[in-house]
Protein backbone atom coordinates (compact mmCIF):
# COMPACT_ATOMS: atom_id res chain seq x y z
CA UNK A 1 0.00 0.00 0.00
CA UNK A 2 1.34 3.47 -0.80
CA UNK A 3 2.67 5.74 1.88
CA UNK A 4 0.69 8.75 2.96
CA UNK A 5 0.55 11.49 0.33
CA UNK A 6 0.71 14.97 1.83
CA UNK A 7 -0.51 17.85 -0.32
CA UNK A 8 -0.02 21.52 0.56
CA UNK A 9 -3.20 23.59 0.31
CA UNK A 10 -2.78 27.32 -0.31
CA UNK A 11 -4.80 28.10 -3.44
CA UNK A 12 -7.69 27.05 -5.66
CA UNK A 13 -5.20 25.15 -7.84
CA UNK A 14 -4.14 23.10 -4.79
CA UNK A 15 -7.80 22.25 -4.13
CA UNK A 16 -8.09 20.86 -7.65
CA UNK A 17 -4.91 18.77 -7.24
CA UNK A 18 -6.07 17.36 -3.89
CA UNK A 19 -9.46 16.47 -5.38
CA UNK A 20 -7.83 14.73 -8.36
CA UNK A 21 -5.32 12.80 -6.22
CA UNK A 22 -8.10 11.71 -3.83
CA UNK A 23 -10.28 10.50 -6.69
CA UNK A 24 -7.33 8.61 -8.20
CA UNK A 25 -6.50 6.90 -4.89
CA UNK A 26 -10.15 5.98 -4.31
CA UNK A 27 -10.33 4.50 -7.82
CA UNK A 28 -7.08 2.57 -7.24
CA UNK A 29 -8.63 1.17 -4.04
CA UNK A 30 -11.61 -0.14 -6.00
CA UNK A 31 -14.23 2.39 -4.96
CA UNK A 32 -17.12 2.83 -7.40
CA UNK A 33 -17.13 5.89 -9.64
CA UNK A 34 -19.90 7.36 -7.49
CA UNK A 35 -18.02 6.82 -4.22
CA UNK A 36 -14.77 8.13 -5.75
CA UNK A 37 -16.63 11.29 -6.79
CA UNK A 38 -18.13 11.69 -3.31
CA UNK A 39 -14.69 11.26 -1.72
CA UNK A 40 -13.25 13.84 -4.13
CA UNK A 41 -16.08 16.23 -3.24
CA UNK A 42 -15.42 15.80 0.49
CA UNK A 43 -11.71 16.47 -0.06
CA UNK A 44 -12.62 19.58 -2.05
CA UNK A 45 -14.85 20.83 0.79
CA UNK A 46 -12.11 20.35 3.38
CA UNK A 47 -9.48 21.97 1.16
CA UNK A 48 -11.83 24.90 0.41
CA UNK A 49 -12.26 25.45 4.15
CA UNK A 50 -8.47 25.55 4.57
CA UNK A 51 -8.08 28.18 1.83
CA UNK A 52 -11.09 30.22 3.00
CA UNK A 53 -10.45 30.25 6.73
CA UNK A 54 -6.82 29.36 7.43
CA UNK A 55 -5.17 30.45 4.15
CA UNK A 56 -2.83 27.43 4.23
CA UNK A 57 -2.72 23.86 5.43
CA UNK A 58 -2.47 20.37 4.08
CA UNK A 59 -4.51 17.40 2.96
CA UNK A 60 -3.03 13.96 3.59
CA UNK A 61 -4.34 10.92 1.71
CA UNK A 62 -3.66 7.38 2.80
CA UNK A 63 -4.85 3.92 1.86
CA UNK A 64 -5.89 2.00 4.98
CA UNK A 65 -6.94 -1.56 5.77
CA UNK A 66 -9.44 -2.97 8.27
CA UNK A 67 -9.13 -6.72 8.04
CA UNK A 68 -9.50 -7.41 4.32
CA UNK A 69 -11.46 -4.22 3.67
CA UNK A 70 -9.65 -1.38 1.94
CA UNK A 71 -10.40 2.23 2.61
CA UNK A 72 -9.15 5.76 2.32
CA UNK A 73 -8.20 8.07 5.17
CA UNK A 74 -8.20 11.81 4.53
CA UNK A 75 -6.65 14.19 7.04
CA UNK A 76 -7.06 17.95 6.66
CA UNK A 77 -4.94 20.13 8.94
CA UNK A 78 -4.29 23.84 9.31
CA UNK A 79 -2.93 26.30 11.82
CA UNK A 80 -5.72 28.80 11.26
CA UNK A 81 -8.08 30.53 13.67
CA UNK A 82 -9.90 27.31 14.58
CA UNK A 83 -13.64 26.76 14.82
CA UNK A 84 -15.11 28.56 17.81
CA UNK A 85 -18.16 26.29 18.07
CA UNK A 86 -17.63 22.88 16.47
CA UNK A 87 -21.11 21.55 17.28
CA UNK A 88 -22.67 24.61 15.62
CA UNK A 89 -20.36 24.25 12.60
CA UNK A 90 -21.53 20.64 12.22
CA UNK A 91 -25.17 21.72 11.76
CA UNK A 92 -26.56 21.88 8.22
CA UNK A 93 -27.02 25.46 7.15
CA UNK A 94 -24.56 27.05 9.58
CA UNK A 95 -21.98 29.24 7.88
CA UNK A 96 -19.75 32.11 8.91
CA UNK A 97 -18.94 32.91 5.28
CA UNK A 98 -22.39 33.17 3.71
CA UNK A 99 -22.13 29.75 2.03
CA UNK A 100 -24.82 27.06 2.17
CA UNK A 101 -23.17 25.58 5.26
CA UNK A 102 -23.12 22.04 3.91
CA UNK A 103 -19.35 21.40 3.90
CA UNK A 104 -18.49 19.80 7.23
CA UNK A 105 -21.91 18.16 7.77
CA UNK A 106 -21.70 16.80 4.21
CA UNK A 107 -18.25 15.35 4.82
CA UNK A 108 -19.50 13.74 8.03
CA UNK A 109 -22.44 12.14 6.19
CA UNK A 110 -20.16 10.71 3.52
CA UNK A 111 -17.64 9.32 5.98
CA UNK A 112 -17.81 5.99 7.74
CA UNK A 113 -15.60 7.46 10.46
CA UNK A 114 -15.30 11.20 11.15
CA UNK A 115 -13.35 13.17 13.73
CA UNK A 116 -12.81 16.90 14.13
CA UNK A 117 -10.53 18.66 16.57
CA UNK A 118 -10.25 22.43 16.62
CA UNK A 119 -8.61 24.83 19.03
CA UNK A 120 -8.87 28.61 18.90
CA UNK A 121 -5.81 30.13 17.21
CA UNK A 122 -4.09 26.73 17.00
CA UNK A 123 -5.95 25.28 14.04
CA UNK A 124 -8.23 22.50 12.96
CA UNK A 125 -7.76 18.84 12.14
CA UNK A 126 -10.43 16.80 10.38
CA UNK A 127 -9.96 13.09 9.75
CA UNK A 128 -12.36 10.93 7.81
CA UNK A 129 -12.29 7.36 6.64
CA UNK A 130 -14.39 5.76 3.96
CA UNK A 131 -14.42 1.97 3.67
CA UNK A 132 -14.91 0.16 0.37
CA UNK A 133 -17.55 -2.35 1.44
Amino acid sequence: MPEELSLPIKSDADIVVARQKGRALATDLGFSTTDATLIATAISELARNIVSYARAGQIALKAVMRGSTRGIMVTATDQGPGISNVSQAMQDGFSTSGSLGLGLPGVRRLADEFQIDSKAWEGTKVVFKKWNV
